[in-house]
């Protein structure tokens, strides 16, 4: 693992997830490793420490959750919007090569039996929460997350510093047709309290 990742206190996870970025989703089961990128996704809860993510019925990540009953949500940087974007329109239904060919680097963690994607700042191993009626009328995932990592550079002590980063660490959040913002300046209002 890159000597860059840290653990992230869970009561503070949904923290990589609070300014809503366009995340990248993974899966594994049967041997088989997978990458969707998601634009809906949501911190619910900090503790236990929870989200939600939106996963369409016709995606082969969603099957390996709904197999595995685990999953990963991870936050990509600016550098990786062309990965983000190849992940998010290719299929690996209709391109079993769909990773190779994306370039998507993936890693393990000790302890967690799943695809990590390298280069992204963020990292939430879940747990699925079982929710049939939610997950098939709505395609709305509950995760409970087991574990969380970010990459110091741009997140420590239980927040984001992208204005201390280059603009490469910048999350991304995507509009549609291939069209992604960066996160902006920050603006910060006193509030005589440090949270």
């Amino acid at each position: 693992m890159d000597s860059h990742i840290a653990p992230v206190e869970l009561e503070k996870a949904y923290r990589l997830l609070n300014h809503g970025p366009t995340v990248l989703v993974s899966a594994s089961h049967g041997g088989v490793d997978n990458v969707m990128a998601a634009a809906w996704a949501c911190a619910l809860d900090f503790s236990p420490s929870r989200l939600t993510v939106v996963l369409d019925k016709m995606t082969r990540t969603r099957a390996l959750i709904e197999q595995s009953a685990r999953f990963v949500i991870q936050i990509p940087t600016a550098r990786q919007v062309q990965l983000t974007h190849a992940l998010g329109t290719t299929s690996l239904l209709e391109d079993p090569d769909k990773l190779q060919k994306s370039g998507a680097e993936l890693f393990r963690i000790e302890g967690h039996d799943l695809p990590f994607v390298a280069g992204c700042s963020g990292w939430l191993a879940c747990k699925l929460i079982p929710e049939p009626h939610n997950q098939s009328a709505y395609d709305l995932f509950i995760g409970e997350v087991v574990g969380a990592w970010a990459d110091t550079r741009v997140f420590r002590e239980g927040h984001w510093h992208f204005e201390d980063a280059g603009p490469e660490w910048r999350s991304l959040h995507y509009v549609a047709g291939g069209h992604f913002y960066a996160i902006g300046d920050p603006l910060i209002v006193a509030t005589g309290s440090e949270s």
